[in-house]
């Protein structure tokens, strides 16, 4: 069997699987966030914490919940990475130094996953269980339910009230992630994976010199990793290692857990808003970006451009033996398009074109089909922006879902899409411009460009893969890029819940014959473009300085 085929078998087997799980699985998502009954450990945690589940709130205490759980976690990981010295359980491994440990905290509370350090290197067992492993869980449950907050502004009428956070945090939790990723952890030790709380050991010689690797509870990681859209992995070489993805099973399996959840949402905000057809014209946009970003890989890494591709079949540099290019093309999209930052592969080894590929992909705000949660609000918000340029277009005053969106709701919308690309060109161009940050860059010219113009855009993103070519390591770096993943993960959200709060307090608009049907094919084409154009071309110049010029002169 040819590798290209390899690949397309693998794709379509993947789609066959995300199909035959979509409708059961939204429709459970949707009873978790409508139920009106807790469950009996769920009452013990409302009690814990001090929380009434029953309770409605508006938006802004909604928001203040959720940044309120955000700030405790991110200084609870803090303090335990700064005195993992005198912890059990450590594997011998000193404090993390505070600029490290900052951005670390930061990274895994905002999903995004970012590591600047070798995993295998500097975090014990009781950081990576008691901390990583934990916000891994939590952060996307907060994902998820700023997700069901806005899906129920458009659900409701007449109200502010959006649900309740703490109840939305602990179902998600609960009844959706730990089930889920505990059966998926069997899955991955039947297969390979390691799960144990062994220390450090010699596993044999490597070019004159001794090889050590350490345990750990690597295959509960790799289950939440994934299925969170987190991305952190145990080990430096994250998905690529045999000891976290062992086989080309286990690859796809990964791939699938990546995307079941946010495509899965689709079906969930349907139900919630009471057409099914609506998620449906939502699900076929972000099918559309995905397909057709897997296939612009597929055929840029299959390329056989200069004598080295041609010697190989295609461009293996940084690529697995054991997944080869189609496998990788596919997690590569997979990763980016959604905020998981997993890798299977280097991006920074990718052709110029393809590395360009992942980019975009982050750049597009992770909408297709994005991350746990993040992904379906950022859809809904572009949905929001291609209602308001059809209206422009016809002279009516435009409507989603039964709601006018009006002067309010379009200042959100626009805050909500311009942020993160201000994040990512500020701080890319700061980082150009002055005389240290470049230090950082291993490759010269428009590739070195692009390994920090990657770094700032998987950073404000909340993505967490690195182009693998910049030591980001450093205080300058560490300290950026925590900004950027703070402001990029929780300003967005200030906009989201907002909106939400705007939409449930409106009556809704009855239907006309004027009024546009979204569930309609021709309203997924335009909801495609509006995504393409508006987001696409905020950082083509940018693109054009990188890993455009690279491609063109390879």
């Amino acid at each position: 069997m040819g590798s290209v085929l390899a690949g397309v078998l693998q794709f379509l087997a993947l789609i066959g699987a995300l199909a035959l799980v979509y409708v059961p699985f939204g429709n459970y998502m949707a009873r978790v966030y409508s139920a009106k009954k807790h469950l009996r450990v769920e009452k013990w945690i409302y009690k814990g914490i001090g929380a009434d589940p029953d309770t409605e709130m508006t938006w802004p205490a909604y928001l203040r919940g959720v940044l309120a759980f955000s700030a405790v976690g991110v200084l609870f990981l803090y303090l335990l990475q700064r005195l993992q010295g005198v912890l059990p359980g450590s594997l011998g491994f000193s404090s993390v130094n505070p600029a490290q440990s900052f951005n670390t905290a930061v990274s895994f509370v905002t999903n995004t996953n970012w590591q600047s350090y070798y995993g295998e290197q500097t975090m014990g067992h009781v950081v990576q269980t008691a901390g990583l492993a934990v916000q891994n869980f939590v952060s996307a449950a907060v994902g998820i339910a700023v997700a069901v907050a806005l899906v129920r502004g458009f659900a409701r009428s007449r109200t502010g009230e959006l649900g309740n956070f703490w109840a939305d945090l602990v179902r998600g939790t609960l009844r959706i992630l730990v089930p889920l990723a505990v059966v998926s952890a069997v899955i991955l030790v039947a297969c390979g994976a390691i799960q144990n709380f062994s220390g450090i050991h010699e596993v044999g010689q490597f070019m004159g010199g001794s090889q050590q690797w350490n345990g750990g509870a690597v295959a509960s990681q790799e289950a939440i990793k994934e299925l969170g859209t987190n991305g952190g992995g145990y080990f430096n070489a994250n998905s690529a290692h045999p000891f976290e993805n062992p086989t080309p099973f286990t690859n796809l399996f990964e791939i699938f857990l990546i995307l079941v959840i946010p495509f899965a949402l689709t079906r969930t905000f349907g139900v919630m808003v009471g057409s099914v057809k609506q998620g449906y014209a939502i699900l076929a946009t972000m099918a559309a970006i995905w397909i057709g970003f897997t296939a612009l890989m597929m055929a840029t890494e299959f390329a056989h451009h200069g004598p080295a591709f041609q010697a190989a079949g295609a461009a293996m540099e940084g690529k697995e033996t054991r997944f080869g290019v189609g496998a990788s093309s596919i997690f590569a999209v997979a990763t980016t398009l959604t905020s998981t930052g997993a890798v299977d592969s280097f991006h920074s080894s990718f052709t110029g074109l393809g590395g360009g590929i992942t980019m975009l992909s982050m750049q597009l705000g992770e909408i297709a089909p994005g991350g746990t949660g993040s992904g379906l609000y950022g859809m809904l918000i572009m949905a929001v922006i291609a209602v308001f340029i059809a209206g422009l277009m016809v002279g009516r005053t435009p409507e989603y879902l039964g709601k006018k969106i009006g002067g309010r709701e379009m200042k959100l919308a626009a805050c909500y899409i311009l942020i993160t690309p201000a994040l990512v060109l500020v701080f890319t161009a700061a980082s150009m411009a002055l005389p240290t940050p470049p230090h950082s860059m291993l490759n010269p010219g428009a590739h070195g460009f692009s390994e920090v113009l990657y770094a700032f855009t998987s950073a404000a993103n909340n993505n967490g893969s690195a182009f693998a070519g910049l030591n980001a390591n450093t205080d300058w770096y560490n300290t950026m890029t925590g900004l950027a993943m703070l402001l990029g993960r929780f300003l967005p959200m200030v906009f989201v819940l907002a909106l939400a709060g705007s939409l449930a307090g409106q009556k809704p608009v009855p239907v006309t014959a004027g009024t546009l049907r979204t569930e309609k094919p021709l309203f997924t084409g335009l909801l495609v473009g509006a995504v393409l154009i508006i987001t696409g071309l905020t950082y083509f110049p940018a693109l054009a300085l990188g890993p455009l010029a690279e491609g063109l002169a390879s």
